[in-house]
């Protein structure tokens, strides 16, 4: 799941951290209509409205829910972070 959490971070505005405790390997599809940010983050349009289209799968949280029985949610928890103090042209050697 820790792996999933990181791929999970490419469609989402902030970091993804699993806390939930499975270690094992699972294989699952989740079907999910993006909202204009998460389509923005993976590189395609924005959806239609949900009440234009009322066979459109859940979004992404509704989802995780139904499908996978996970449940995403907003939290504080600790978080690796990579800090540049300077960057400068590599000299000619």
């Amino acid at each position: 799941m820790s792996q999933f959490a990181a791929l999970l971070q490419n469609s989402m505005d902030r970091p993804v951290v699993d806390q939930s405790g499975l270690s094992e390997r699972y294989d699952f599809t989740v079907t999910f209509t993006p909202d204009a940010a998460q389509a923005a983050l993976l590189g395609g349009a924005p959806p239609p409205a949900g009440a234009d289209n009322p066979d459109a799968a859940p979004d992404l949280f509704a989802a995780f829910q139904q499908q996978l029985g996970l449940k995403l949610e907003p939290a504080r928890a600790p978080v690796d972070v990579m800090v540049i103090d300077k960057v400068e042209k590599p000299s000619e050697n």
